[in-house]
């Protein structure tokens, strides 16, 4: 299944449409679009292997890039609509693209980026063009609106937000298979999830991040309609599940966080019933905030642990879930090992690095030594991260490694005064992390948005130190609080905490990193 059975069977049924803007766009017309960008890409010299990259924010034409290089045997590199223009032309000259597709909203960071692509020779921007652009609509206009001759499968090629360095794009092998072959994620969301052809999809977060973007196309391969949100908010997330009768949503834990700081009276006012599923990702979510979310939503909350890599996957249900409070599951594709800094194994509830055996092979775009790195010597792959198993083979996850905290000897997981913290009702979000101590070498420091700023101050300082000591050890808490009106955090969900960090090791000879 991919757009153009589907567009046979149901041509008028929205494949997609834009929450913000209302724009729907049908099978037909995604079927339509998607084979006339492709056709262009052809004259235009592209063959399969060959890259292009996307730069823009949510809207309408998103989608019909992405399929178009998917059902062609391209690979597409989507690029976070936050970025500089020098981080822009570092991952399309990085990727190899010979396309760039932009928006006009993008236009101004667009244009300077590509003055330093010397290897791109088609420039597209969809909404109306500038100078050194072509107008996407008007160049495709007269392409034809069947397949290309030569379909074939195409694949993603994202690269990381760089939250601790220069992003890596993680590149897989192109699969030997023709353009409407099951992705992956396909497979998930009708054996494991159990998404039908009539099912709503709510995507509330950017299209260039791996998850929403392959768990969307993949909705695209169902028959199912997805519904697209501009920007997250709240309120219009409920709104939206309420007025279109959604059934399946994937979120991250701040979007939880953000909804139940909603007050209770107006969390009640929508209409949450027609949820059959709503899966999380991306970061750990504190144990009281799926509580309060399974008590709300019901036993439809589903997690998963994955990467852009697709070196492995774990899956919970609300059910396990409730068995194993904290848990990300059990391995269902990949078999965990947890080892030491020696690279040996360790038993159940002893934390190390989490890697995978066995699953998907991938590598680090250009960066050999990154992708050394992620190896074990027997051949397993690590996206960096710390964890441990328990007696029943669930996996618990206590940290990325790089954000360690070693205080005194002792190893620190920043994440668990995280959890803490944001429960605290006045606390809208926060990050902990090491600061510079002569004693200790790292002492551990907490920088919080409080949910009103007037708060900010000594006493509510005080209060929280308190709070995270009542619950936590008190060498896991922090000595000191900052506070910040906002903090540095990707839409994904993602924390920039080396942006902070980072101010309070300035000329400092060295840093834990």
């Amino acid at each position: 299944m991919y757009p153009g059975t589907i567009a046979a069977q149901t041509p008028d049924k929205p494949a997609y449409l834009m929450a913000d803007g209302g724009e729907v766009v049908t099978y037909q017309q995604l079927d339509t679009r998607s084979n006339q960008i492709a056709h262009l890409l052809r004259r235009r010299g592209l063959e399969r292997g060959d890259s292009i990259a996307i730069f823009m924010e949510n809207n309408a034409r998103f989608f019909e890039i992405a399929w178009a290089a998917q059902r062609s045997g391209l690979y597409y590199t989507a690029i976070s609509s936050r970025l500089t223009a020098p981080e822009v032309a570092y991952i399309v000259n990085d990727c190899g693209a010979k396309a760039l597709f932009t928006s006009r909203d993008r236009a101004t960071v667009a244009g300077e980026a590509v003055a330093d692509t010397p290897g791109v020779h088609t420039k597209l921007m969809c909404f109306g063009a500038v100078d050194g652009f072509e107008p996407l609509e008007d160049v495709v206009a007269s392409e034809p609106a069947a397949p290309v001759a030569d379909e074939s499968a195409g694949q993603d090629m994202l690269y990381s937000s760089g939250t601790t360095g220069r992003p890596k794009g993680v590149k897989v092998p192109l699969r030997d298979a023709p353009g409407s072959a099951p992705t992956s994620v396909y497979v998930l969301l009708t054996a494991l999830y159990g998404m039908q052809p009539d099912d709503v999809y709510l995507s509330p977060a950017p299209l260039y991040h791996a998850a929403p973007l392959r768990f969307t196309m993949a909705c695209h391969q169902v028959g199912a309609t997805v519904v697209v949100m501009e920007h997250f908010d709240p309120v219009e997330y409920l709104k939206l599940i309420e007025a279109q009768r959604v059934t399946y949503s994937q979120v991250v834990p701040t979007m939880f966080i953000r909804l139940l700081k909603l007050d209770e009276d107006e969390r009640k006012t929508y209409d949450v019933s027609s949820l059959k599923c709503v899966i999380h990702a991306a970061a750990p979510c504190p144990v009281p905030v799926k509580e309060q979310m399974i008590k709300w939503f019901g036993p439809v909350i589903h997690e998963y642990y994955a990467g852009t890599e697709g070196n492995g996957f774990t899956a919970i249900n609300s059910e396990e879930w409730m068995a194993h409070r904290g848990s990300v599951g059990r391995a269902l594709v990949g078999t965990i090992h947890i080892v030491d800094e020696d690279g040996e194994e360790l038993p159940a509830r002893e934390a190390g690095t989490v890697y995978f055996e066995g699953g998907g092979n991938f590598e680090y775009h250009n960066d050999p030594e990154k992708t050394a790195a992620s190896r074990h010597p027997k051949g397993w792959s690590t996206l960096g991260d710390v964890g441990y198993l328990d007696e029943d083979g669930y996996l618990y996850l206590t940290d990325r490694k790089a954000y360690m905290i070693i205080s005194g000897g002792v190893n620190i997981y920043p994440q668990e005064a995280e959890n803490v913290l944001v429960t605290h009702p006045k606390v809208m979000d926060v990050a902990v992390f090491g600061v510079p101590n002569d004693d200790l070498g790292e002492e551990v420091k907490a920088v919080v948005q409080p949910v009103d700023m007037a708060d900010a101050g000594p006493e509510l300082e005080r209060e929280l130190i308190e709070y995270c000591r009542s619950q936590l050890a008190s060498y896991k808490c922090p000595r000191s609080v900052d506070f910040e009106g906002e903090l540095p955090r990707h839409p994904t969900g993602k924390l920039y905490k080396r942006l902070l960090r980072d101010r309070y090791w300035t000329g400092r000879e060295s840093r834990i990193v």
